[in-house]
């Protein structure tokens, strides 16, 4: 792995066991990052030796994807990415450095956080963003977070997973319609439903979300 990147998850680990032990982690979205003590996007880049955020996220799909790496620094990995794709350009980035179809791969590990992960650098990647909601329509991703909602035993993965389909579907209609066709008919509006109408959303993620709690972990 780049020296820069073992330096920056070696910082990470030894700054986030405050977050670990945190009792708002489970339910406060952003306290379940790791603590980074002021570590901003510009702190990561020194770390890093001033490589660009496009050389960053890069370098976080490489650990994210690297047998050698351990499931911790795949974690942190997977922090660091979130926070560097929270900008526009960035997440508009993921597409010419080919990193949505690997994220997507990562859908299905078998640790449930990496999956949580997953979801969660969807959700922030497309949110208010057209063109990363069209990303994610096209690699496939609905059709698995549709069941990870649903169907994962892990808590934090479903809550995470609606957080994507959330994400992904307001102010979109082409991702709207691919929501309703993988959702169970229990599920399913009656009727078509505007994108752009919030509360029209709402209602079905709302059902998505009723339906994801009754599977408790």
């Amino acid at each position: 792995m780049d020296p820069g990147m073992n330096q920056l998850l070696k910082w990470s680990i030894e700054n986030s066991d405050a977050t670990r032990n945190d009792p708002t982690a489970s339910t406060d979205p952003k306290a379940e990052r790791p603590s980074r003590q002021g570590l901003n996007a510009e702190a990561i880049k020194a770390l890093m030796g001033g490589l660009s955020d496009a050389e960053l996220m890069k370098q976080s799909m490489a650990a994210i994807e690297s047998p050698e790496v351990s499931l911790d620094q795949k974690l942190l990995a997977f922090d660091n990415l979130e926070q560097l794709i929270e900008t526009v350009d960035n997440a508009n980035n993921m597409q010419p450095l080919g990193l949505w179809t690997p994220l997507k791969e990562q859908l299905a590990s078998d640790d449930a956080d990496m999956r949580r992960m997953v979801a969660w650098c969807m959700g922030t990647a497309v949110q208010n963003n057209q063109q990363s909601q069209e990303r994610l329509l096209a690699v496939g991703a609905i059709p698995i977070l549709v069941k990870l909602a649903l169907q994962d035993p892990n808590g934090q993965v479903r809550r995470k997973a609606v957080y994507a389909i959330s994400s992904e579907v307001r102010n979109y209609s082409p991702a709207l319609h691919a929501l309703v066709l993988e959702l169970p008919k229990r599920l399913r509006p009656s009727r078509s439903l505007n994108a752009g109408d919030m509360e029209e959303v709402d209602s079905v993620i709302d059902a998505i979300k009723e339906a994801s709690s009754e599977n408790v972990s």
